[in-house]
């Protein structure tokens, strides 16, 4: 079975999520799309958690205790949010396979890295084998590639990261690993009638622009 990991790596759930994926079966065939947040954001009409101040600190706190919570190492980089766009590009360059997307998540929520740093983004690159940090990041066939990423990642639904993306279903944050997991076992679960009524749940009513 395919799965799509979709991921911006300015995400912590993303970074906490891809820890995860070892609890996949070794028969699921991970591959690794990078995408730009921002992108989906802009398409969907959406904010992000950071952008919202009460939640930005609801979301760090939350985020550190659940990586306790699931023995994964996490040191939150010197300022959230910053801009992913150069580290994504360099995982695209570097082939998007699973060690160049796990080097560049623990050099930002495992060490506290900050990629903000063109001394950090050339020692990525340097370590993922890329010799030219700046040609990679800066070639048009690079930056076409991740924005073909988002584009696909829009017309699959995808509304955030990180999201899998399995057959026609999609699995949505850190939580929807759970349920990732349990359709890859049990995929007729999501068959039944009353699941199936949920695909088209009429609006009952929608939120004023006015109160």
């Amino acid at each position: 079975m395919k799965a799509s990991f979709v991921f911006d790596v300015v995400s912590p759930y993303a970074y906490l999520a891809f820890k995860r994926l070892s609890q996949f079966p070794v028969t699921t065939n991970v591959v690794y799309v990078p995408v730009l947040f921002a992108g989906l954001l802009n398409h969907f009409g959406q904010l992000g958690p950071a952008e919202i101040a009460p939640k930005r600190r609801f979301t760090y706190r939350f985020v550190l205790w659940r990586a306790r919570q699931l023995g994964i190492p996490m040191r939150w980089p010197g300022a959230h949010p910053f801009n992913p766009l150069m580290a994504q590009r360099l995982i695209v360059a570097a082939g998007s396979h699973r060690q160049s997307v796990e080097t560049v998540f623990d050099a930002i929520f495992k060490q506290g890295g900050d990629i903000r740093d063109p001394r950090v983004i050339e020692e990525l690159a340097c370590s993922l084998g890329i010799a030219d940090a700046s040609g990679a990041v800066n070639d048009p066939a690079i930056k076409q590639r991740l924005r073909d990423n988002t584009d696909w990642a829009i017309t699959r639904g995808v509304f955030g990261v990180p999201t899998l993306v399995i057959g026609d279903e999609s699995f949505w944050g850190l939580d929807g690993m759970d349920m990732a997991l349990d359709y890859l076992r049990h995929p007729d679960l999501f068959n039944d009638s009353e699941m199936r009524r949920l695909d088209h749940m009429p609006v009952g009513a929608r939120r004023p622009t006015k109160i």
